[in-house]
């Protein structure tokens, strides 16, 4: 005979701030523990910064190592899932687990309650909303950054950030940099050179690790997942094989990287899946450059002396984590705005307030937000039974 597990009283509902896969999924999570959560989301829906990627973009995880727990990803989707079926993905994970979703909220800080246990959130339009506890989920890519680079504000060109960037057509018959060479810039370059755009430059400050999505059929994610607890030299040295199934590059412009494969993904580099870029490499059809050190009038000054002329630069720079407002003030982040406690555990001054999303794991950041729901919809619900 199955013994029911008797349900949490929790006066309040608990809150996950964040309407994206890792919200998603800890609000499930915690529904099927009898707990009561409320999703809020500043947008009109959930997966609102997938929504805004580049039309052009497939999962780098497999649908396998992508999916939340508790719902499969369509088969219907293929091995790499397209922007859009993800979306379409989350909008049916929320109708399939009843998620509560308080979209158009926006919370800008997280106090601790100090009329009671718990959490007091301050948010738009006046709203002050307690909870027992509460899960930050805004995303590992919350803040596009852009570099201020010396005579960024004078340059008579069109500067953007890769957030803004759709599709290859506006861009046809124009001279573009992109710079940075992440997966984002990485794409982005292969996308414009295969969409007209009349010249297109990479620039490169660090020269990435470049692997193939899948060999034989072996997906690159699932050598992270192997080697993701390995101590950094072993992967190093497991990883140079790897290296050499990858044409070189260096006459293009694009030597092969000093560091070791994993010693990158330690200083933050996640390693370019090539999905195009190689062989716009290879073509000429994209070009490595220097690093850009300033802007001068319609000039960019690139590492090593070299202007350069681009009708439009695209900075795929990367983002900030942008937790400061919300819970700076608390003493849970680290010097680079990163939460100290991550998944079930939380900060000793700060009981009872955890964060998923915030790491960027060589073994996939979806599988590693769908192993965290769970976790900490169990310590949540272990702290309300007391």
């Amino acid at each position: 005979m199955l013994l029911s597990m008797p349900m949490p009283e929790i006066s309040a509902p608990v809150h996950v701030i964040g309407g994206g896969p890792g919200g998603l999924a800890t609000a499930a999570a915690l529904r099927q523990r009898g707990v009561r959560a409320v999703v809020v989301e500043k947008a009109g829906d959930v997966g609102a910064s997938w929504r805004g990627h580049y039309d052009r973009l497939r999962l780098h995880t497999t649908r396998r190592w992508s999916e939340l727990p508790g719902m499969p990803i369509p088969r219907s989707a293929g091995r790499w899932v397209s922007r859009d079926d993800f979306v379409r993905y989350l909008e049916d994970y929320t109708r399939h687990h009843r998620i509560e979703l308080a979209a158009g909220v926006e919370v800008f800080r997280v106090e601790q309650d100090t009329g009671g246990d718990g959490w007091l959130l301050l948010a738009n339009g006046g709203r002050r909303m307690r909870a027992p506890a509460v899960v930050v989920a805004t995303g590992w890519n919350h803040t596009p950054y852009v570099p201020d680079w010396p005579g960024r504000e004078s340059w008579t060109g069109e500067l953007l950030h890769a957030r803004e960037y759709r599709c290859p057509e506006p861009f046809a018959g124009k001279d573009v940099l992109v710079v940075g060479v992440g997966n984002t810039g990485a794409e982005i370059a292969a996308d414009l050179a295969a969409g007209g755009a009349d010249r297109v430059r990479l620039a490169v400050r660090t020269p990435p690790h470049i692997v193939r999505r899948s060999t034989l059929g072996w997906p690159a994610q699932a050598t992270g997942i192997l080697v993701r607890r390995l101590p950094v030299p072993v992967v190093d040295r497991t990883a140079r094989p790897l290296a050499a199934l990858i044409p070189d590059l260096t006459r293009y412009g694009l030597p092969r990287p000093d560091t070791g494969l994993y010693s990158r993904v330690r200083q933050g580099a996640i390693p370019v899946q090539d999905a195009g870029l190689i062989r716009a490499v290879r073509r000429r059809q994209v070009e490595p450059v220097g690093a850009v050190e300033s802007f001068e009038g319609d000039k960019v000054l690139l590492a090593g002396g070299e202007a350069v002329t681009p009708d439009v630069v695209i900075a795929a720079t990367g983002y900030r984590r942008g937790l400061e407002p919300l819970v700076g003030h608390l003493g849970v982040l680290d010097d680079r705005g990163t939460p100290l406690a991550h998944g079930r555990r939380t900060h000793p001054e700060a009981p009872g307030l955890y964060f998923t999303g915030f790491t960027n794991p060589i073994s996939g950041m979806l599988r590693e937000l769908a192993r965290d729901a769970p976790r900490i919809a169990t310590a949540i619900a272990q702290g309300a039974r007391g």
